[in-house]
């Protein structure tokens, strides 16, 4: 495909009373169907001169017009500090207010999956969630591992899903837990009133954290946590159930410049059959306050 062209295609029988968002899928099958939507939104996909919608039924014989430019925009250069790279895998020291992958098709905005890209090794790896095993949150600092092929990514996914990779994290949090030590072992599930968020509840998923005070700072506090799972927001949303929610957290606590949360260390099988454990140092906010 030429890159930023206007495609045409003929319907087939096939498709015949197929809705457009349907047909476009299966004739551009290496984007989201979240990047296609947004062209029909943006007014780009029509038949004959008549833009239509994602809902708008075909005909056999209709000539489907689709400007695929925007799915080809450049994004901004992005550099990002590398800890470990070899022909499987790329481990990242995330930086916060890096997104790991876009989340929609249509994106301006540089994640860890735009910076790894030009790395990749396989065509079979294609979206924007190319080479990506496991996700950092926006605000979260710290090691992240990708893969640059497809059986790498396979190998690394079903270690995460199986729970055999060590997860270590530091957080900064408000006040002083008791107690100093601990498991965290509550259901999370997904707010009715915000889906975007999660909290606490009895439908939920099982999730466990495991918890160890460090070291206490006035009103606040140092923690070490080990998620025993992987629930989406996890330790954040444990931590808010106790009651000590990280600083910064303007979504489980008060918002703040920075969230305090790092991942400090990953240790994975590689590819390779090397067992190895990755380490970053926190970012140089979180150190400030931990020293203050």
């Amino acid at each position: 495909m030429a890159q930023g062209s206007i495609r045409h295609f003929k319907v087939n029988q096939g498709y015949n009373d197929s809705r457009a968002d349907v047909c476009i899928a299966a004739m551009l099958p290496n984007f989201t169907r979240s990047s296609l939507k947004q062209l029909f939104e943006k007014g780009l996909v029509s038949v004959g001169d008549k833009v239509i919608k994602a809902s708008y039924h075909l005909r056999a014989g209709d000539q489907l017009n689709v400007d695929t430019r925007p799915l080809f925009g450049k994004l901004p250069a992005i550099n990002l500090n590398i800890i470990f790279e070899d022909r499987n895998v790329i481990v990242l020291n995330k930086p916060a207010g890096i997104l790991t992958h876009a989340k929609g098709g249509l994106s301006n905005e540089a994640t860890v999956a735009s910076f790894i890209k030009k790395k990749l090794n396989d065509k079979k790896l294609t979206g924007n969630r190319a080479g990506i095993v496991h996700r950092l949150d926006r605000g979260t600092s710290g090691v992240i591992i990708t893969a640059k092929n497809e059986l790498a990514q396979k190998w690394l996914q079903k270690q995460f899903s199986t729970r055999k990779v060590s997860k270590t994290y530091r957080a900064i949090v408000e006040g002083v837990p008791e107690p100093r030590e601990a498991i965290i072992d509550a259901p999370i599930e997904r707010s009715p009133k915000k889906p975007q968020t999660f909290r606490v509840g009895s439908s939920g998923r099982p999730a466990q954290t495991e918890y160890k005070l460090l070291k206490i700072l006035n009103q606040l506090s140092i923690l070490e946590l080990r998620p025993l799972t992987g629930r989406t927001h996890q330790i954040r949303v444990h931590l808010k159930y106790i009651g000590h929610p990280i600083v910064g957290d303007r979504v489980y606590g008060h918002a703040g410049k920075h969230l305090h949360l790092h991942a400090k260390s990953l240790g994975v099988t590689l590819p390779d059959g090397r067992k190895k454990q990755f380490e970053a140092p926190e970012p140089d906010y979180f150190t400030e306050l931990a020293n203050s």
